[in-house]
């Protein structure tokens, strides 16, 4: 799996509420959580053109704060191809896993500029910035893990990898 696109960069420790602000709650339509990504941390953000396709990348704890589902899915539904931080609050990194939204954890993001384009090679453990030509190793994630991303989260690769198997067992089991 690659994605690749322009840098968005924000700083440490940004929170869910800075994500999507709670104000905006009252909506699970991933299309209006979009409008408003990032507000807090960034007026105006989620409405940006130039947001779909990007790459959003940003220091350390990125995601602390509430469990809220909303924040990864305001992301991935604005377009960003993937996050890339030097540290991913843990629920916040489940929940990308879960909706299927690929994220990195590199220590390097310092080094990254907002405008910069980023190559990240998953299969590989690569990342290439190729504004700056430099290369970065980083840790890749387990084939099952890499499979539930591909699929678009966890929902979508239990209903076709798992439930076909589930209906095939349940058969042998009551025929």
């Amino acid at each position: 799996m690659i994605r690749e696109g322009k840098v968005f960069k924000f700083g440490d420790h940004i929170n869910t509420d800075e994500i999507i602000p709670a104000r905006y709650l009252a909506t699970t339509d991933p299309d209006e959580l979009a409008k408003n990504c990032m507000e807090d941390a960034r007026p105006g953000f989620g409405m940006r053109e130039d947001v779909s396709g990007s790459i959003m990348v940003a220091g350390e704890n990125f995601g602390c704060g509430s469990s809220r589902e909303h924040a990864p899915i305001a992301i991935k539904a604005a377009g960003i191809q993937c996050v890339v931080a030097k540290s991913f609050a843990r629920i916040f990194l489940r929940n990308c896993i879960n909706i299927g939204l690929p994220i990195v954890e590199l220590e390097q993001t310092d080094a990254m500029e907002e405008g910069d384009y980023l190559k990240i090679d998953f299969n590989a453990g690569q990342v290439t910035n190729t504004s700056q030509g430099a290369e970065y190793t980083t840790n890749t994630y387990p084939e099952f893990l890499q499979q539930i991303i591909q699929s678009g989260g966890w929902l979508t690769y239990a209903t076709t990898h798992l439930a076909p198997q589930w209906v095939l067992e349940g058969e042998r089991l009551n025929g």
